[in-house]
C-alpha cells in the first residue's frame, strides 16, 4: 500500500512538500500534523507503490466486471451467488482504495486522509476475507443440509452473514477514524501506520481465526465429498475410476482455494505479529503486495469458474449465445 499506512523509508530522505508516508517514522514530530496542503509531483515514486496502484487497477477491473454481471442478470440471484456478488464488491473496492491511496499520497498529503484511506483498507479487506469464510459456509450448508438448502431458511443465513460480514467490517474499518490511531503517540504505531500495534494483532488473529474455520470447514467438505463420490462409484460399479476422478478433482480444488488463501495472506499476517515499526519498509512491501494478489484471484476461483457467469459473460461480450451448446449449472456445493 502507499507508504502513508506502513514503516520508515530510511533510504529515503524526506523532501520539501512530499506526501505522508504511512513507514514514516524518521520525523515523529509530523505525525501530529493534520495540515492538509497539496504537493506537485517533483519527487521519486516509490516502486513499491507503483505496484500495489497496478494491483489494485486489475483487482477493481476484474472485480467490476463480476459486480456488473451478477447485479444485471436476474438469473443469478441464488445465495451463492449473492454471496460471490459480495466477495466481488469487498475486492471492488480494495482495489478502488489502493488506487485513491496512491493519488491520495501523491497529491494531497493529510493524516486525515491517511486515515480515511486506510480505515477504508481495512474495511474492504476485512469484508473480502470474511465473505471467503460466508461462501465456505455456505458450501458446506449445501452438502450437510442438501435436501434443505433450497429454501427460505437459507436465504435468512445468507443474509445473516452478509449482514454480520459487512458490520463487522465497517466495524474495523471505523476504529482507526474514531480514535484507535498512533498519530499522537509515535511510539505505539505498527507496522502499518497509522495503527497501533494493538489494533494490527487484532486484525492478524481475526484473520487466523477466520483461516481455521476456513480449513476445518473445508476438511468436512472434503469427506462429504470423498464419501458420495464413494456411494456414487458403488452404485455405478466403477469404484477404482470414478472415486479416484472425483475425490483427485474435489481434494485439489480444496487445495487451491486454501492454498491460495494462506499463501497470500498468511506472511502478512505473520508479518503484523512480529514485525516492529523500525524495520524496513521492505518487509511490509513485501508481504503485503502478495496479500493484494487474494483479490485478484478470487474472481478467477468463485466467478469466472462458474459455468453460469461464463454463460453471462459470453452474451454480454459475444452478444449472442449458442443454444444448443449445453451448460451444467454448478451446485454451491462444487468445490
Amino acid at each position: 500500500m502507499n507508504e502513508s499506512l506502513m514503516v520508515n523509508d530510511s533510504s529515503v530522505s524526506p523532501v520539501a512538500g512530499e506526501a505522508l508516508s504511512w513507514m514514516d517514522f524518521e520525523a515523529p514530530e509530523r505525525n501530529g500534523s493534520l495540515e492538509f496542503s497539496t504537493a506537485p509531483l517533483d519527487f521519486s515514486i516509490n516502486p513499491w507503490d507503483i505496484m500495489l496502484c497496478l494491483s489494485g487497477t486489475v483487482i477493481a477491473c476484474e472485480n467490476a466486471i463480476v459486480v456488473a454481471i451478477i447485479f444485471y442478470t436476474p438469473t443469478l440471484r441464488a445465495p451463492m451467488f449473492v454471496l460471490i456478488g459480495s466477495l466481488a464488491t469487498a475486492d471492488l473496492l480494495a482495489g478502488m482504495g489502493l488506487i485513491l491511496n496512491f493519488v491520495f499520497q501523491y497529491v494531497i498529503s493529510s493524516e486525515t486522509i491517511s486515515l480515511i484511506t486506510v480505515g477504508f483498507l481495512v474495511a474492504s479487506f476485512t469484508a473480502s476475507i470474511s465473505s471467503l469464510l460466508a461462501i465456505t459456509v455456505d458450501r458446506y450448508l449445501s452438502l450437510y443440509n442438501a435436501l434443505t438448502y433450497f429454501s427460505e431458511k437459507t436465504v435468512q443465513y445468507v443474509h445473516l452473514m452478509l449482514l454480520g460480514t459487512w458490520g463487522v467490517s465497517v466495524f474495523l474499518g471505523l476504529l482507526p477514524v474514531l480514535g484507535w490511531n498512533c498519530l499522537d503517540e509515535p511510539a505505539s504505531c505498527s507496522i502499518v501506520r497509522p495503527l497501533t500495534r494493538s489494533n494490527v494483532t487484532l486484525l492478524a488473529t481475526s484473520f487466523f481465526v477466520i483461516f481455521v474455520l476456513m480449513l476445518t470447514l473445508y476438511f468436512k467438505i472434503c469427506k462429504i465429498v470423498c464419501r458420495h463420490a464413494h456411494q456414487i462409484a458403488l452404485q455405478q460399479h466403477f469404484f477404482a475410476t470414478s472415486h479416484y476422478v472425483a475425490t483427485k478433482k474435489g481434494v485439489s480444488t480444496l487445495a487451491i482455494i486454501l492454498g491460495t488463501f494462506g499463501a497470500s495472506w498468511l506472511p502478512f499476517a505473520i508479518y503484523c505479529l512480529v514485525g516492529e515499526r523500525e524495520y524496513p519498509p521492505v518487509y511490509t512491501y513485501a508481504t503485503l503486495l502478495p496479500a493484494t494478489y487474494n483479490s485478484m484471484i478470487n474472481p478467477i476461483i468463485y466467478a469466472y469458474r462458474n459455468t453460469e457467469i461464463q454463460r453471462s459473460i459470453y452474451m454480454l461480450l459475444c452478444g449472442c449465445f449458442q443454444a444448443n451448446k449445453a451448460y451444467r449449472s454448478r451446485s454451491p456445493s462444487e468445490v
